[in-house]
């Protein structure tokens, strides 16, 4: 193992851990991992809570799914050991893996994966992503060891969405006291929570593939504010810090030896969204002048310190089915100050409630500022995730707000009609999703995408930024760990420390 303590070939350091003299060069492997995240959730049972940061600690390390995915965005088996497809797509056959345990020593079997979906698909269910479990018609079980899905109709979409953290199996016995004590079958057991500090894990020993499990123990430590992130990676308090929240920091840990910065893709759309069904976001003619008083290259400089991705549109410009539309609505000040005047709201005040992340406080205020350029007063409201996910996603309580969307395949949010906190109800829209997901052609598909894309656009449903860019910093011990996130979930069992 190198350590990176050698400053020539003359010179060697020699450090004492844990009772034992270290030589650089022989190999210790460390059991113990400290990891820093902005985002602290508000519940850790993702079958009810939208938070990402629950996907990013508990799914596939606490929880499992049916099926999981590869960081190349692969569907894999998971719960389910294998499947079979009928010839018509409407029928899944899962064959469940064997000697699964919960963590609290009980069995899993098919009856667990009835209780779930179940409860997902119930008329009470609080699944932020529920919708995926519409298209099934009915969920049966064979035998203990075996599940049978029926869909309504062909979705392309499905196993892949058998992998989200909404989709975890959970048992009856235990799911409803989930968000604050999570049971589940992974290789890691949830041990503590000390909230507005630290979350821990340790290793489940009776998993069934606890053998490529290298880590003991994972300690998750909130940090939202940026210069506290980098203080503590500074001082080496924190072995990885996979989203973090400093870009300006960048160039210093690129020149410190100690450290490793990785510069990944995700799924993560970051939006000005806009409360369609609120006035005066209900008139086109507004959300295309705020499009166009929008300058994405001053707040990618500005707030990501040019390391972001401007998008025009809800889709990730790494995708197959990518369409350039930044250049629908140029940045123009003028032009967007005369349509607010044309739409009677010039000197409006409007309020632009903002999350408590880096990227969103310091895009809204570049924001602010130009959008007072065009003569729109954006008052910033600065609110806690537990604030935002109660007043602004739930209660739909906003006018504007910043956010990323880091769900893959979450185009399919505006078609989830007014319910939904963007307010955007469009018929044409969700007819054309309905197809996207029942075409099982994939050239036929992205072409579709790509419509879907222009759609959204043409409307200015929101006001599109840039790509959420997965920055990281590791110390050079740490191994194992995504460079890119194509879904939410950050899987463990595959990290080391040596």
């Amino acid at each position: 193992m190198n350590f990176n303590l050698f400053k020539s070939s003359l010179w060697a350091l020699f450090f004492t851990t844990f009772g034992m003299l270290i030589v650089p060069g022989l190999s210790l492997a460390k059991s113990n991992i400290v990891i820093g995240l902005q985002q602290e959730p508000t519940s850790l049972d993702p079958t009810s809570d939208a938070t990402a940061s629950i996907d990013g600690m508990l799914s596939h390390n606490v929880y499992e799914s049916l099926t999981t995915v590869s960081e190349a965005g692969e569907v894999l088996p998971a719960l389910a050991e294998s499947w079979t497809i009928s010839e018509d797509k409407l029928t899944y056959t899962f064959n469940l893996a064997s000697g699964v345990k919960y963590h609290d020593g009980t069995t899993f079997d098919a009856a667990d994966v009835i209780f779930a979906f179940n409860r997902a698909m119930a008329e009470d269910s609080v699944n932020p992503t529920k919708k995926i479990f519409k298209v099934i018609e009915s969920v049966s079980a064979p035998n203990s060891s075996t599940i049978e899905i029926k869909l309504k109709k062909q979705n392309a979409f499905f196993l892949f969405n058998m992998a989200k953290g909404d989709a975890s199996i959970v048992a009856e016995e235990t799911a409803a006291n989930n968000n604050t004590n999570p049971i589940g079958t992974g290789p890691f057991k949830f041990a503590s929570w000390k909230r507005g500090d630290r979350l821990i894990l340790v290793k489940n020993q009776d998993h069934r593939e606890a053998a490529d499990v290298a880590l003991e123990k994972v300690e998750f430590r909130f940090i939202s504010d940026a210069a506290a992130a980098s203080a503590a990676m500074l001082a080496e308090e924190i072995d990885a810090f996979p989203g973090f929240p400093a870009p300006e920091m960048l160039p210093q840990f690129q020149a410190d030896p100690r450290f490793r910065v990785n510069i990944g893709s995700t799924e993560g759309e970051v939006i000005l969204a806009m409360n369609n069904a609120k006035p005066p976001f209900n008139d086109i003619r507004v959300r295309r002048a705020i499009s166009h008083a929008i300058d994405r290259s001053e707040i990618i400089d500005g707030a990501m310190y040019g390391k972001a991705v401007p998008i025009g549109s809800f889709y990730p410009p790494h995708g197959a089915a990518y369409v350039d539309l930044t250049g629908v609505y140029p940045h123009d000040t003028a032009k967007a100050k005369k349509m607010f005047e044309d739409a009677g709201v010039a000197g409006m005040e409007m309020t632009l409630r903002l999350p408590p992340f880096p990227y969103a406080m310091r895009s809204g205020e570049i924001i602010q500022a130009q959008l007072a350029e065009a003569g729109i007063n954006a008052k910033i409201e600065q609110v806690e995730w537990g604030f935002w996910i109660s007043e602004v996603y739930k209660k739909k309580s906003y006018d504007m707000t910043i956010i990323a969307h880091t769900s893959p395949n979450d185009m399919g949010n505006f078609a989830r009609g007014p319910k939904y906190f963007y307010g955007y109800d469009d018929a044409g829209f969700s007819d054309l999703w309905s197809r996207i997901k029942t075409e099982a052609d994939p050239e036929k598909r992205k072409l579709m995408l790509q419509e879907g894309q222009k759609y959204l656009t043409d409307q200015a449903v929101h006001g599109f930024l840039f790509q959420l860019p997965l920055l990281g910093i590791f110390k050079n011990e740490v191994k194992g760990y995504w460079s890119s996130a194509p879904v939410l979930f950050h899987p463990l069992k595959g990290v080391s420390v040596n």
